[in-house]
Formats: C-alpha cells, structure tokens, sequence
C-alpha cells in the first residue's frame, strides 16, 4: 500500500514538473504582420486609423492575452480553481480580440471589393437569394451592433449553410456561436471613428470596396474540410 501511495506521488510530481515544463516551452502569441501598407487600404479606411488599429489595439489583446494565459498556467499549476474562473473573462476578451483581428485584416485587401466568385457566390445566392440581399443583411445586423461587437458571416458546418450574427465586444464567433468565421467587419469605434466619426453606417458601407473575397472562399473550402 505504501509502495503504491509512494508511486501515485511520484506520478503527480512528474506530471507537475511535465505540465511546467510545457507551459515554459508554450510560444506566446504575437501581433501578425499585415500584407499591405498602413495607407493601402485608403480612401475606404485611412491609414491612420489601420496604423492605431493594428500597432496598438490589437496589440494589445495580444499583450494582454500573454500575460492572462501566463496567470492561468499558474492557476492550474496550484490547482487553484477559484483564480482559474476569475481569469476566463480577460482570457475571452483578450483571446478574442486576438483571433477576431487576425481574420479581420486578412478578410482585407487593397485589391478587394466586387463580388466573389464560384462557390462562395453560389453559396450566397443559395442562403440569401443575391449577393446584395446578404451585404444589406449583412450590413444591417452590422449596424444595429448596440455598443462595441461585430458582424459575420459564417459557416454552420452542421447544416452547411451561411449565417449571418453579431457579436458583442470581442466575442468570438466561432466559441460563442459555433459558427465558422469567414468574414467579420469590426463596429468598435477605434476601427473607424477618426475617419467616419459616428456615422457608422458609412463606415460599414465603404469596407465592402475593401472586402478581400479570395480569402473569405479560402476560408469557406476550409471550414468544409
């Protein structure tokens, strides 16, 4: 009996020292570089806005998520449940902010707007009737976001069709919804105040010039794998 109580510590104390070891080695998460200039994306979105959006907002959510995710390991390494729960709502809004604004900037392209193509556009039609029924349903619920959120459109893999939400602060469409994202306009001021004040609507209106629809379908044939 001893020996086996003898084991069973031993166990623990490698599967602490394991645990350690893996939230030391764990890659902390850094801020994606974009693949255009600040000013690219101008006139729909000016560069001042992307360089503060970019250099600054997010990087923030991804300061900040390292440094919660580095709390949370301890938490778990005590065991201390209570510090555990007290982190998840900095680790949902920093985490996030993170993943929402890493697809936002790749959902945008100096060389996008117009329509998509092939099975993209088809899905549309099939899901909303046109192209320009989803972008005014799209922008609608976009606009009526109350506060700070987003508008997506995403993929409900169950049923294979494309729906449109909104999400409340940094939310994540995927963990709150179930929803695949595939192309997400952010309504928080900072992404547009500077350029449209509070005339959000405008805003919402001119990204579409901006909408990179190669990789909305990109991440349409994923989210089918």
């Amino acid at each position: 009996m001893l020996c086996r109580i003898g084991q069973i510590r031993r166990c623990a104390a490698s599967l602490s020292q394991t645990l350690n070891l893996v939230a030391a080695s764990r890659q902390k998460h850094t801020l994606p570089d974009l693949t255009y200039d600040y000013g690219a994306l101008e006139p729909s979105i000016n560069a001042e806005i992307m360089q503060l959006h970019h250099s600054k907002h997010h990087a923030t959510y991804v300061n900040n998520l390292n440094v919660t995710e580095e709390k949370y390991q301890e938490a778990l390494a005590k065991g201390d449940v209570t510090a555990q729960v007290a982190l998840q709502p900095a680790l949902k809004f920093n985490g996030g902010g993170h993943i929402n604004h890493s697809i936002f900037w790749t959902n945008l392209s100096p060389n996008g707007g117009g329509e998509p193509q092939g099975e993209l556009m088809e899905a549309i039609k099939r899901d909303f009737g046109s192209f320009q029924k989803m972008k005014e349903r799209m922008s609608a619920a976009t606009v009526a976001v109350q506060g700070s959120g987003w508008g997506w459109l995403g993929l409900d893999k169950e049923s294979g069709s494309l729906r449109i939400a909104a999400c409340a602060n940094q939310d994540p469409l995927h963990g709150t919804t179930g929803l695949i994202p595939l192309l997400g306009i952010d309504v928080w001021e900072h992404a547009y105040y500077l350029q449209y004040k509070n005339v959000r609507p405008d805003y919402v209106k001119a990204i579409w010039n901006v909408i990179n629809w190669e990789n909305v379908s990109e991440r349409l044939q994923n989210a089918k794998k």
